[in-house]
């Protein structure tokens, strides 16, 4: 790792001191609440953990105030709105806005209060909608965003851009990360405006609690999908903050392709549905393929661990404690 990394990379081991101190950003959120509970398993004892009504991160001087008085030794951003197909196309100015102010202000007061690392999380949806597949790290750029989601992509480039911008400049070390398609604890399990999965397992439950006799899903099945636990996501985390210190984003996926079909049939046996599953053909696929090359981070040492099966068995018992009605 030449140039920059390695004067970037000359701080301690973060698993060396457990009394550190780690601002997570984003800690109520699926990606943020999982990292929390790694850090813990982990015996971290000084986690900053502030919700939106406590510190908003779109305040630049709330920020820098929150920076000053608590000087965190690490941090790591997952604050960012998300949201679906119709929000992003609803309301573009705050993906746009919300997103590019959080990463800003958090990633130049990290750098200006001295904080030792940080670690940027996005999402596979920075990548050209036309991208090969698997998709590489380098794929970025090359072609146009997906546009119903570009305002979002568009500011998750620019975090990943901030991040290099700044260690090349001030040798400082930020990395970030690029996960696939996650779930698991606290996702998302709204009707309108879920991702796939949670709301494939919605809709079962619902089924199953009615007794109805079938459930019908759009499309044909047939599309190509990577899921990674948010589980595995923290270890890796936690991974990339003790081992990688370089320019380059990394992806993070599982590296396992499922169909719909396939996912659509472990959710039902998962969730105990005994009725029939019905395609809708009339109505669209998507994407035929969507897989992230992780290779890179399997070379550096890290993969995932948790099976689809085993993942979904976790958030379908955390889903009929914690959301159904």
């Amino acid at each position: 790792m030449g140039g920059a990394a390695d004067n970037a990379s000359s701080g301690s081991s973060f698993l060396f001191d457990k009394s550190a101190k780690i601002f997570v950003a984003g800690h109520r959120g699926l990606v943020g609440s999982a990292i929390v509970r790694k850090l813990q398993q982990l015996g971290f004892t000084n986690l900053l953990l502030r919700s939106h009504s406590e510190l908003d991160l779109t305040r630049q001087s709330d920020v820098e105030s929150f920076f000053a008085n608590e000087k965190p030794r690490f941090v790591i951003l997952a604050a960012a709105k998300v949201g679906g197909i119709h929000a992003n196309n609803t309301y573009p100015a705050d993906f746009i806005a919300i997103n590019l102010q959080i990463q800003t202000n958090v990633i130049d007061s990290a750098y200006r209060y001295g904080v030792e690392k940080l670690l940027f999380l996005g999402s596979s949806c920075i990548y050209p909608k036309f991208a090969p597949q698997p998709i590489p790290e380098d794929a970025l750029l090359t072609g146009p965003l997906e546009p119903t989601n570009e305002w979002y992509a568009v500011a998750k480039i620019a975090g990943i851009k901030m991040c290099q911008a700044y260690r090349i400049q001030y040798k400082w070390d930020a990395i970030s990360g690029m996960p696939t398609n996650l779930y698991g604890p606290n996702d998302n399990f709204h009707p309108e405006n879920s991702h796939v999965l949670p709301a494939l397992m919605r809709r079962f439950h619902e089924a199953k609690v009615k007794g109805a006799k079938e459930v019908v899903v759009w499309g044909s099945g047939s599309p190509l999908r990577e899921f990674l636990h948010v589980d595995d996501l923290a270890d890796a985390v936690v991974f990339l903050m003790e081992e990688y210190s370089d320019l380059g984003h990394l992806n993070v996926g599982s590296g396992k392709e499922v169909s719909i079909k396939e996912l659509a049939e472990l959710v039902k046996e998962v969730v105990g549905f005994e009725g029939d599953l019905v395609w809708d053909k009339s109505k669209p696929d998507g994407t035929p393929r969507k897989l992230m090359d992780s290779s890179k981070l399997a070379e550096l040492g890290w993969n995932p661990k948790i099976s689809l099966k085993d993942g979904l068995v976790d958030t379908y018992k955390w889903y009929v404690q914690n959301v159904q009605q």
